[in-house]
């Protein structure tokens, strides 16, 4: 981020818009699709089409107060073992419906906290998976830790399940944001996590942070993205932080603690890039970052990278199963999202079919925009002409929106060039706002998405 763009320059375009994980987004998901339709989808799929698995875990040994995922926490070993039961049945359905056994690159555990599974539970699911499925020798494994709850049985456990990349938790390190947020977790707690499993062999490591946090100073932030590097992490994530109590009502434990304005929160977030392009690492869309030797940076360079719900991957499957309470599939049809609450899941799986709450049909012309908006999330640029016509349409479809760039591009913060967008540096932060231009869906609701900055 160049500061001589300066928070002034680009404030005028700051709002709430939409993550861009997906399109449509959330938002337009509809209990006008259910379990009937996701099977539909799922059978006129290809035979030969492969598939990636997330599977989703919604409990937490403790909640964190600025967290918005579907989570709770779950004392009792028996239920996670159950729960565990119920991911493999919902993935015996999903083998039953593909018909053939289908060929998988990537599997992510997400949550809440993956780790809650008892190892053995952890591991019966992924003998099963392996039964049911084709997973590559060089697949992608990763799950989500937590160091300050991190199994002594588990590094051994993902070794031999194969798993390739974790990727840990952080947030900060400041102790006035720490206890704000109600997640304590000290440095070397996190250096012993993730020495743990660079022990085992799993070397891949991406470590997540968040700016914006109740009582975090850019001091505090400079303190804390210095102290992490110090880990030498392959990859971060570092997300804005979203504050939306109306939605997450843990968040209204925060309110009582000093926010960073949003000025604050483009410095937090500039000091972040300064220091990280400082040690080496190369800016990956919107909110991640990578050392040149991996595998993402290397997708960012050679335009292959994408985008899905767990945020930029380099899994080019069309196709994303969702397993687990919460889950979100993504199909070249459609999307869908299962049951949040572990026991509404839990109902949905001994009624029979898929436990599908809500979703979206995909058209021609919303997946068109997916493929112009993930190319600008992804490579700040993209060729309207090219989409246009692969999609079997005319580039002259998006003259208003070229017309609605022009102030971006005064403020240099994009370059356009005939029908090419060429997003600059400065304009990186706001890949969101350019983005939602594409957006036929999107109307302004501050409630319903998060801040770009």
């Amino acid at each position: 981020m160049n500061k001589a763009i300066s928070f002034n320059r680009i404030a005028r375009y700051e709002g709430n818009v939409p993550r861009y994980t997906s399109y449509p987004t959330a938002v337009q998901f509809s209990d006008a699709v259910n379990s009937k339709d996701y099977t539909k989808w799922l059978q006129a799929l290809s035979v030969e089409e492969p598939v990636s698995l997330y599977l989703h875990v919604p409990f937490c040994d403790e909640l964190c107060r600025y967290c918005a995922c579907n989570t709770l926490v779950m004392r009792r070993e028996e239920a996670r073992e159950a729960y565990g039961d119920l991911l493999i049945e919902e993935l015996k359905r999903l083998t039953a419906t593909l018909k053939t056994r289908r060929t998988v690159n990537f599997i992510h555990w997400g949550g809440g906290t993956p780790t809650t599974l008892p190892a053995k539970t952890m591991s019966k699911i992924m003998s099963f998976v392996r039964e049911s499925f084709f997973v590559s020798e060089n697949a992608e494994i990763s799950i989500e830790l937590d160091p300050r709850h991190f199994p002594l049985d588990y590094p051994d456990m993902l070794e031999a399940c194969g798993t390739t990349r974790v990727s840990v938790g952080v947030q900060d390190l400041d102790d006035r944001v720490q206890k704000a947020c109600g997640r304590i977790q000290s440095w070397e707690q996190t250096q012993s996590c993730i020495q743990a499993v660079r022990q085992v062999g799993i070397q891949s490591v991406n470590i997540d942070l968040i700016y914006g946090l109740p009582n975090q100073t850019l001091q505090s932030t400079r303190n804390t993205i210095q102290s992490v590097i110090r880990l030498q992490p392959d990859r971060l994530a570092v997300f804005g932080y979203a504050h939306v109590p109306w939605k997450f009502k843990r968040q209204t434990l925060l309110e009582g603690e000093k926010l960073p304005t949003m000025e604050e929160r483009f410095e937090q977030r500039r000091i972040i890039d300064e220091e990280l392009i400082k040690a080496g690492y190369d800016p990956i869309g919107l909110d991640h970052y990578a050392l040149p030797h991996d595998e993402m940076s290397k997708a960012a360079r050679n335009g292959t990278l994408h985008r899905n719900f767990q945020g930029y991957t380099v899994d080019k499957a069309r196709v994303l199963l969702g397993v687990g309470a919460s889950a979100i599939s993504i199909l070249p049809t459609g999307i869908v999202q299962n049951v949040t609450a572990p026991v509404d899941y839990k109902k949905a799986i001994e009624r029979g079919g898929f436990p599908i709450i809500r979703g979206v049909a995909r058209n021609d012309d919303d997946r068109m925009r997916w493929d112009i908006i993930e190319r600008l999330m992804c490579d700040l640029s993209v060729d309207l002409k090219k989409i246009a016509r692969k999609h079997n349409q005319t580039e002259i479809l998006f003259d208003n929106i070229l017309k609605n760039l022009r102030s971006f591009e005064s403020d240099g913060l994009v370059k356009l060039s005939d029908y090419t967008i060429q997003v600059t540096e400065a304009g990186r932060p706001l890949l969101r706002n350019i983005a939602v231009l594409f957006d036929i869906y999107y109307h302004v609701a501050p409630q319903r998405h998060a801040q770009a900055i």
